[in-house]
């Protein structure tokens, strides 16, 4: 008997959790749901144990687990905000996009910082569907992606956003 009660209560516990996610996350805007930095990988990951801990812990009660998700969420929101408006807190919590590859050399300082094979750069180059020939550039992103660049004006302003 009380493994159905068990039961129940995570079934309820899990739909009240999920709905209530869903509203603070649509409240809280489409930045909580970015690609992901550093920061956001950790809340993302620091979410979810809230969520698990809420699910299954019969101590933790879904009231407590929506102030900790939500207690997340508006430090994100804070966060984001501040970035916004202090460019010491943007460079801070986010890194800047790195060039790797500038026309047909490899920059060997910068792939050494952020420990990126030449190969890694040629396929990215490949899954991007340029030819090499036509390759401008390669930059590694703030969330870890490549951007393959075409022409130099591109570049310039990738690079300086």
């Amino acid at each position: 008997m009380q493994e159905l009660s068990t039961m129940i209560r995570i079934v309820l516990t899990g739909v009240g959790a999920y709905i209530s996610i869903i509203l603070m996350l649509r409240i809280s805007g489409k930045r909580t749901l970015a690609k992901m930095n550093a920061f956001d990988f950790i809340v993302t990951v620091a979410m979810g144990s809230i969520l698990a801990t809420t699910l299954t812990s019969q101590q933790t009660t879904l009231l407590a687990g929506l102030t900790a998700f939500g207690t997340l969420v508006i430090l994100q929101y804070m966060l984001a905000k501040l970035s916004k408006r202090f460019s010491m807190v943007n460079r801070m919590i986010k890194s800047e996009p790195t060039l790797l590859f500038y026309r047909g050399d490899y920059l060997q300082e910068y792939l050494r910082k952020e420990r990126i094979l030449e190969m890694e750069v040629i396929q990215a180059i490949r899954a991007s569907g340029t030819p090499l020939e036509q390759v401008e550039a390669v930059v590694l992103e703030t969330d870890g992606t490549f951007s393959v660049l075409k022409d130099s004006q591109d570049v310039m302003e990738h690079v300086n956003k």
